[in-house]
């Protein structure tokens, strides 16, 4: 079939390849370095406990069939190497079958990760990295041109990623439609960058140019992909540009990067090389990718009338596979952030006069002089959730409690999620609280006489001094 394959995308795809491979591996990267503490055997959320209580249909994984820290650990890494040989270009010197199935295995290890990573892991950017990585595994290399059907998929996935963000704005927070949401965001948001303080200082009425630019991208812009080339380039173009503004303002993981990665799919390279000699695909892959279309188009029918729904959700997967899922972020704006610190004390009697000392988070806001870090692509998942915690205690009642036991024992494996601990290793403290502040970005004159980047107002207690009761039982340490 000659409308099988579109040749002048060689360079598309291959770019898409090894960019989508280096967001594979921060992903595995992220999840070797932190899963001890959020999912071990002896974490806040156990992989053990959960696969005991959810069927494997509802969550398919191989940790269904087996855990342990070091065989979640063997998948991570190896997720890395997979991840990694990809990059360097590795399926380009196999036969094709043997390709697909190089490309199929970060796949299903990171759909494994994700379908026991419980709340640390609910972020729309996973199931965006399966569907993406998904379809990446029916995309071909060297031995063939790339399939057109394949390419409309990945620009099915931009469009749906767009245009469902645009659409949840829309019909979420007023200040979307009266084009006054950047007035808060910046300072607001999840995880800010180093820039967040500038971007929030920016004249109002850039910030309403900002927000008006971003419907036009997110509500007409994603059309375009559909169009003939040059328009359809135009339009990857223009997304890809957007989301470098948002790497620039703020950490939101590889959400930005991903997307940039599929729209660099949709880009036609062919006026920069010429595309060499490419053999016909063979009649088994033709009928594979055939296959697959079918399947995905059928799936799409849910996320397609989400999208068109006046009560639409925003990422949310409609199978255990992530294969075709609803998108969309920032619905609505919070006006205020209000952040939990967590502080300890070594006195046997906690008083209010006590030395508490005050843990310190890689991302998040604490000490108002620290400057705000840029950490994405890369993802601290505690600090996202900590966010999350500032906003509503419901958020954290699965995983706070956990975290606040381990922070007592003065636990490795958690104390390597935070920036530094107060307290000696061979020290732990006696007792643990919590308190909500409220913070915002200093003025320009407060930063001057200062140089604090944030202000915070003691808001009220979010947990009272909280201390564990250690029995010697089997060396582990039991809240009383």
């Amino acid at each position: 079939m000659e409308w099988f394959t579109a040749p002048d995308y060689w360079l598309s795809r291959l770019i898409f390849q090894r960019a989508l491979a280096a967001v594979y591996l921060v992903a595995f990267l992220t999840a070797a370095l932190q899963f001890r503490a959020l999912l071990g055997e002896r974490g806040m959320l156990p992989v053990p406990r959960y696969v005991a209580r959810v069927p494997f249909r509802d969550a398919p994984s191989v940790f269904q069939l087996h855990y342990s820290d070091r065989f979640f650990a063997l998948c991570s890494w190896s997720g890395c190497l997979v991840a990694a040989a990809l990059l360097a270009g590795v399926d380009g010197l196999l036969p094709l079958w043997a390709a697909m199935l190089l490309w199929l295995v970060p796949w299903l290890l990171y759909l494994s990760i994700v379908n026991v990573g419980q709340t640390w892991y609910g972020f729309g950017w996973e199931s965006l990295l399966l569907e993406i990585g998904f379809l990446a595994v029916f995309l071909g290399n060297d031995r063939t041109a790339p399939p057109v059907l394949v390419l409309f998929l990945l620009r099915w996935v931009l469009f749906r990623v767009e245009f469902g963000a645009g659409l949840i704005k829309l019909r979420g927070d007023p200040c979307w439609r009266k084009l006054t949401c950047l007035d808060y965001h910046h300072e607001t948001q999840p995880m800010p960058g180093p820039l967040s303080w500038f971007f929030h200082h920016l004249p109002k009425p850039l910030h309403k140019v900002e927000v008006a630019a971003n419907h036009f991208t997110q509500l007409v812009v994603p059309v375009l992909l559909f169009t003939p080339q040059p328009i359809a380039s135009a339009a990857a173009c223009l997304m890809i540009l957007t989301q470098l503004w948002l790497v620039l303002s703020g950490n939101f993981s590889w959400l930005n990067w991903i997307t940039i990665v599929v729209a660099l799919s949709a880009v036609d390279f062919s006026p920069v090389a010429a595309p060499p000699d490419l053999p016909p695909a063979p009649l088994w892959y033709e009928i594979v990718v055939l296959a697959v279309t079918a399947l995905v188009l059928v799936l799409s029918y849910r996320p397609t009338r989400n999208l068109i729904s006046r009560r639409q959700i925003m990422n949310y997967s409609f199978d255990p596979f992530h294969l075709v899922n609803t998108y969309g972020a920032f619905g609505s704006i919070n006006r205020i952030r209000q952040e939990v610190v967590i502080e300890g004390t070594a006195d046997e009697v906690p008083r209010a006069d006590s030395d508490w000392r005050e843990y310190e988070f890689k991302g998040k806001p604490g000490d108002p002089r620290r400057w705000p870090r840029q950490y994405a692509p890369y993802h601290l998942r505690l600090d996202w959730m900590m966010w999350f915690a500032g906003i509503s205690p419901a958020y954290a009642g699965s995983w706070f409690g956990p975290l606040v036991e381990r922070l007592l024992e003065n636990d490795r494996d958690t104390l390597r999620l935070l920036r530094r601990s107060p307290f000696p290793p061979d020290s732990p403290p006696r007792y643990i609280r919590a308190r909500l502040y409220q913070y915002r970005f200093t003025t320009w004159r407060e930063l001057r006489a200062t140089g604090a980047c944030w202000h915070r107002t003691y808001i009220r207690e979010f947990l009272p001094p909280t201390r564990l009761d250690v029995v010697a039982q089997g060396g582990r340490a039991h809240r009383r």
